[in-house]
């Protein structure tokens, strides 16, 4: 639930004839259809959600990256577990549909969140206190079984809260100011990751003869951070899906209600750009989950670094994340997301032969890496806000959060496969996670292929930006 506040401006003017096709704008979230709701609980709301997104990126940071690797690999998990890991929250994406359609039927977008997302923060809590009370004590392998239930549970839960979070955020964020406001509420979390995240991996890593001991404290502080931002989102204007999806259709609610639901799937079956956009972003998060999980793993099993080295490679991250997400954000606004896709994806695509070589010695540590974490959170912050927004650009006006749903949960499926082959690869005979690396560069450059036959409204083509490109000032709009 991490993904923008800034002035309510008006919007740039990007239309132009040849992008507005009327078939797929048809299908498009239109400035019409929007809630009426005053700039003054739009400002409120805006500024609710970006605290919200502040204190759940600390939750994040304590259950999920570097800090849950190393609590893995500190328990003795191999290459092939810590992959199985990382596909659980992915794998758990196809109960999206469902949990979109629960969300679709009932009457308030804040207090579905609020009982799913605190339930799965909670369930984090037990396992915390669980490992500050038997760390020395218990089994790892009775650990690493805690932890599997734990992440299993909690994901599983969280898959059917995603896409109504999507869903409030599409209705409540301003149709215009989407790139901006999310380039702004991502550089605020990147901020905290910046921050945060090596001062989480000093603690684990200095706490003495029991890391374990240490990261269970850190992932206490976590969850506290997590329950907090369910507590910002009080201050978020509610959103009833029944009333909006009436607004969206202006004003007048079919008489068959329930055909329109069982309707919903085939719809979107026939909606030939949504399933190319579903072949790219498939093929995508396999190619990018195929080697993703295990950069970190590379740092810290075969380059044996400190964990307090590598959570500060992680802050460079989200340091780059932070001082360009506004600038991807206004870019969005202006040119639209599927072309900047196809640009930053190709330096992503690559990025991944650029690890080939590292080591450790000292270029490396304190140059090389720290570049490749640079540019590694200034090309994914991109990709990350714009494949956010170009889903909110194309899905239908009737229950967009099914459309998320189903975006999810093909991702989620193939972000799984990813990883798990990712992990038995790496095991093979011969194979090292440098040809894992290079693997994932090749499906990379493949994923991109079907993104070129994407429609997205108000979007610019290539042909049309890379001229005015040196013209963009950053501080217009």
């Amino acid at each position: 639930m991490v993904e923008p506040v800034a002035q309510l401006n008006e919007p740039l003017s990007l239309q132009t004839p040849e992008i507005l096709d009327k078939k797929i704008s048809q299908l498009v979230l239109s400035p019409k259809t929007d809630l009426k709701i005053s700039k003054q609980d739009v400002r409120s709301t805006l500024k609710a959600s970006t605290l919200d997104g502040i204190f759940s990126t600390i939750f994040e940071s304590a259950t999920g990256g570097v800090l849950l690797s190393n609590f893995l690999l500190q328990l003795g998990a191999s290459s092939v577990e810590i992959g199985i890991f990382s596909a659980i929250p992915m794998v758990v994406n196809l109960l999206q549909p469902l949990g979109a359609y629960l969300a679709d039927r009932t009457t308030s977008r804040y207090w579905y969140n609020q009982g799913i997302f605190g339930v799965s923060r909670l369930l984090w809590l037990v396992f915390a206190v669980a490992i500050v009370w038997g760390s020395q004590h218990a089994d790892p392998h009775q650990l690493l079984q805690w932890t599997l239930v734990t992440v299993l549970a909690a994901s599983g839960l969280g898959a059917f809260g995603s896409s109504n979070w999507f869903s409030w955020m599409a209705a409540v964020v301003p149709h215009r100011l989407r790139g901006r406001y999310f380039g702004f509420r991502n550089s605020a979390t990147s901020l905290i990751s910046l921050l945060g995240v090596p001062s989480m991996g000093w603690s684990v890593s200095t706490w003495g003869a029991d890391p374990l001991l240490g990261y269970g404290i850190v992932l206490l502080v976590g969850v506290l951070a997590g329950m907090i931002s369910l507590g910002c989102q009080y201050f978020m204007v509610d959103v009833n899906p029944q009333l909006y999806k009436k607004d969206a259709e202006n004003d007048r609610l079919s008489d068959k209600k329930e055909k329109q639901i069982t309707d919903f799937v085939p719809l979107a079956l026939k909606d030939s750009n949504f399933l190319m956009f579903i072949l790219y972003f498939s093929v995508w998060t396999f190619a990018v989950n195929l080697s993703a999980p295990f950069f970190n793993i590379y740092l810290l099993k075969n380059l044996s670094l400190d964990v307090s080295l590598v959570t500060i490679y992680s802050s460079l991250s989200s340091g780059a994340n932070l001082l360009l997400l506004m600038f991807w954000g206004k870019l969005a606004d202006r040119w639209g997301n599927r072309p900047l896709l196809i640009a930053v994806g190709l330096v992503v695509a690559v990025t991944p032969l650029l690890w080939l070589g590292t080591g450790n010695y000292p270029f490396a540590v304190w140059v090389w890496l720290p570049l490749l974490h640079l540019l590694g959170g200034t090309t994914l912050g991109a990709i990350g806000l714009c494949t956010n927004n170009i889903q909110m650009e194309i899905a239908s006006i009737k229950q967009p959060s099914t459309y998320f749903a189903i975006a999810a949960a093909v991702s989620g499926v193939a972000g799984a496969l990813g990883t798990t082959a990712g992990g038995f690869v790496a095991e093979l005979p011969g194979m090292s996670l440098g040809a894992l690396f290079a693997l994932s560069a090749a499906v990379r450059l493949f994923g991109l292929l079907p993104l070129i036959l994407v429609r997205e409204p108000r979007s610019f083509s290539l042909r049309a930006i890379v001229p005015t490109f040196g013209r963009f000032k950053f501080n217009r709009g």
